[in-house]
């Protein structure tokens, strides 16, 4: 009986961050697994890529807000089906507003979104991974997490949650040869940031002490450090990838 591939599985590995993060695994050997929410001509761009250098790549649809959904995926396409070796928590969503003015649902969303479907993913991935002994988790916090923002404070609170939660994991899951940490961007040039107003965009600059913005580049690559076997010794870390930002 031959044994499944090696398996990455990058939620929202679509477009920006979690494409980049697909692309430097599947250049690393994994077959690679992403997931996306909308746009599924997307995730269908960034497979194509993946099998035209010679990788294998598979897309699914999942909502990272619901534990059932997310729960009948592992179960469905991932358990018993791949050797999922690496599990890269990318997914999240901004709904921002003042706090006295954020309204209950954006809260909710955010967190759900945020916070629960990737606890929910590391659940249903550390199950797997304890019984090959073996796993490598990465959680995508942020910068905001460790300095607060104005204007999100749900997603500030969801951002220093999934560090909370990086901490504890690596701790209990250490026993089973199955690192976990967290890879905190700072400002990063994706779709997201682009929209940005330009005077937006260059104070942020000015408070760079490498003055420029991030790259999915840069991040992809602390990824896929952490992924690796040399980074078989690091743990329960929150690696910043800010170019020196700390607001």
């Amino acid at each position: 009986m031959s044994q499944p591939p090696k398996t990455a599985l990058i939620t929202g590995g679509s477009r920006g961050i979690g494409r980049e993060c697909a692309l430097r695994l599947a250049q690393a050997g994994y077959n690679v697994c992403i997931t996306y929410i909308s746009k599924p001509e997307q995730a269908r761009e960034t497979c194509s890529e993946i099998e035209n250098r010679g990788g294998q790549c598979s897309a699914f649809q999942l909502d990272m807000g619901s534990r059932e959904a997310i729960s009948e995926f592992f179960a469905g396409e991932i358990r018993d089906k791949v050797d999922l070796q690496v599990l890269v928590n990318n997914a999240g969503m901004t709904q921002d507003g003042l706090l006295v003015r954020m309204k209950p649902e954006q809260w909710e969303n955010v967190i759900r979104v945020n916070l629960t479907g990737p606890f929910t993913c590391l659940q249903q991935a550390a199950k797997i991974m304890m019984r090959s002994r073996y796993g490598r988790i990465i959680n995508l916090s942020s910068v905001t997490a460790q300095t607060g923002n104005a204007g999100q404070a749900n997603y500030t609170s969801a951002k220093a949650g999934i560090i909370g939660l990086t901490k504890t994991a690596a701790q209990e899951l250490a026993p089973r040869n199955i690192t976990v940490n967290a890879v905190a961007p700072g400002f990063i040039d994706t779709d997201m940031t682009g929209s940005l107003p330009e005077d937006i965009r260059n104070r942020f600059l000015e408070m760079i002490p490498l003055k420029r913005l991030g790259t999915t580049r840069d991040v992809a690559a602390c990824v896929a450090f952490l992924a690796s076997e040399e980074a078989g010794y690091i743990t329960g870390q929150v690696l910043g990838v800010n170019g020196g930002l700390y607001m």
